[in-house]
């Protein structure tokens, strides 16, 4: 037998458990002071050619060109990401800073913050995402309504509805107005499917109501809003927003998708989870 075969044993079981916790350290993705310096996981994602390709904007929960701002406390799952504003318009987070400046913690996001004003190769990557945000939105609001039936439903005041999922994979509905939804609102249909929701002015849902799903992932609904978007307080939302202005969410408002916004994001003690 090798004398140093019980030598051996122990350093490699020593080494391993070494490795391990810096790789643990290095990964942080919550609020912690551990070192990130590369986008942590992306969550689900809608693929396939009825689905609105996010591009890299799907590294975030929440990816913003002018601000993202809490009312703490917020809670965020998922990354937050904001160009070209600098630093100083992530606001209400209590930014944990580390070492390398590549991108922030904070208690309220289970993810990681980045900023235009970063240190490389964040500023870059965040150019690219905000890109693929617009191209999502020029994708979305290029769709065609899949009929008369899903075209200007309610007149854009959505009271008590139920949304079915149409044959061919993707259903879109089109205002060509403001839409208001006072009710809870049920979009059916199976996982697969898809909804886009094309808004060209503003969309407002009142307090304490809820998007309904039926057999509907959140992935695959995509909100398109020309104008801004307000979510009552306490009220419950499913869906990517793909917004051309400014997206806020009422006290202790939730999202089950993401908020991709072409201006600011404004929380007040709200829940965000990537799907």
């Amino acid at each position: 037998m090798n004398k140093f075969s019980n030598i051996k044993k122990p350093m490699i079981l020593s080494t391993t458990i070494l490795l391990a916790a810096i790789v643990a350290g290095c990964s942080d993705g919550g609020g912690g002071t551990g070192v990130n310096t590369g986008l942590g996981a992306t969550g689900a994602v809608c693929a396939g050619a009825s689905c609105v390709n996010l591009g890299t904007a799907g590294n975030y929960a929440i990816l913003a060109k002018t601000g993202v701002s809490s009312v703490p406390s917020s809670v965020i799952t998922g990354n937050i990401g904001l160009s070209p504003a600098a630093r100083t318009f992530l606001t209400g987070w209590s930014l944990i800073t580390e070492p390398t400046d590549t991108s922030f913690g904070s208690a309220q996001v289970s993810g990681r913050l980045y900023a235009a004003d970063n240190v490389p190769p964040t500023p870059t990557q965040l150019t690219t995402a905000v890109g693929d945000m617009q191209t999502a939105y020029t994708n979305a609001a290029g769709r065609t309504a899949s009929s008369a039936a899903t075209t200007n439903v309610g007149a854009g005041t959505l009271t008590s509805l139920t949304f079915n999922a149409v044959p061919g994979g993707v259903t879109v509905y089109e205002w060509g107005s403001n839409v208001t939804i006072p009710t809870d609102l049920t979009l059916s249909g199976s996982a697969t499917d898809v909804f886009i929701l094309k808004v060209a002015g503003t969309l407002n849902m009142a307090a304490a109501k809820n998007v309904v799903l039926v057999g509907v992932l959140p992935k695959n609904i995509f909100w398109q809003v020309s104008g801004a978007v307000n979510i009552g307080a306490n009220t419950n939302f499913k869906g990517i927003i793909l917004g051309q202005t400014a997206i806020t969410f009422g006290n202790l408002a939730s999202l089950n998708g993401r908020l991709l916004a072409q201006t600011a994001v404004t929380l007040d003690k709200a829940t965000v989870t990537q799907p």
